[in-house]
């Protein structure tokens, strides 16, 4: 009588053996934190990411100061999760750039972004790591901004704005990623950058941000994220954004912002063309977004 079919197990290769204990090793979430002489800032933010629970982080810490100021804050944290890099051109103050150089050493499945001076909510990284494994069509998840700061009448308007970005989001979830791109492109943001995670694997078609916009790069960064990939957007806490002396609220800051906006929209119609952009701009005006 002859026994039941044998199954022989398939052998794996190198390279695919290789590939799957690399996957194994792969954090969930790689943190990358642009900063310049903000220690006691950064020590924050460090910790607030370090805490998370139900995920596996790993941090990328770009020191954009040449003098390596903010070196003694890592070793202090003293976590093999934290690396330290020291950006080699210093930006003057462009975190595009930095946000870029970062980036090559991240291997993470999800990227965050966080400036040096936010902190991240407790319980975020789980959260965004289940909304990913629910929707494997999104690529990028973004949630409600908390302004925290030392100025209450800076607090207080940074609040109503965001609370009102969030009224808008809320309506966008109904038209889908052309309804949070039109927002992005042609209204006030929704967003600051470190309130989105995204998936690594998107990052190729991207090209990262943008270095040669003087400001609103990450505004660039999501819109274009959002318009090619999707977008989820949670409603709960996703960043707690601190707020000081802003260079985005000085006078002579708004002809840069309205540039900034102007080179959005010739890269918008360059990629999409001049049908798309006028339908998208027009959908931003009478949709209340």
């Amino acid at each position: 009588m002859q026994g039941p079919p044998h199954r022989t197990a398939r052998c794996r290769g190198p390279a695919e053996a290789r590939a799957a204990i690399e996957q194994a090793l792969m954090p969930d979430i790689s943190v990358v934190i642009p900063t310049c002489r903000r220690p006691a800032e950064l020590a924050e933010a460090l910790a607030s990411v370090l805490r998370q629970e139900g995920v596996t982080v790993e941090v990328i810490v770009v020191d954009d100061d040449g003098a390596g100021s903010a070196r003694a804050v890592v070793e202090a944290v003293a976590d093999p999760r934290v690396s330290y890099r020291v950006n080699p051109q210093p930006s003057g103050g462009r975190p595009a750039a930095v946000r870029n150089f970062g980036l090559r050493s991240a291997t993470g499945a999800l990227i965050h972004f966080l400036d040096d001076d936010d902190i991240v909510p407790e319980d975020h990284y789980r959260a965004v790591k289940a909304v990913f494994a629910d929707h494997p069509e999104t690529s990028v998840v973004f949630g409600r901004i908390e302004p925290f700061g030392r100025d209450a009448a800076a607090v207080a308007a940074e609040r109503a704005y965001f609370a009102a970005a969030h009224r808008r989001a809320l309506r966008c979830r109904r038209f889908g990623r052309l309804g949070f791109s039109a927002a992005l492109v042609f209204r006030p943001t929704l967003l600051v950058c470190g309130a989105a995670v995204l998936r690594r694997a998107c990052l190729p078609a991207l090209g990262g941000f943008d270095a040669q916009l003087p400001l609103m790069e990450d505004v660039d960064f999501y819109a274009r994220a959002i318009r090619r990939f999707g977008v989820r957007f949670i409603d709960r806490p996703a960043l707690h954004y601190r707020i000081g002396p802003s260079l985005m609220h000085r006078p002579e800051r708004a002809p840069v912002i309205d540039q900034s906006y102007a080179a959005m929209h010739r890269a918008y119609r360059a990629r999409h063309g001049l049908i798309e952009f006028a339908l998208l701009k027009l959908f931003a005006r009478t949709a209340r977004i």
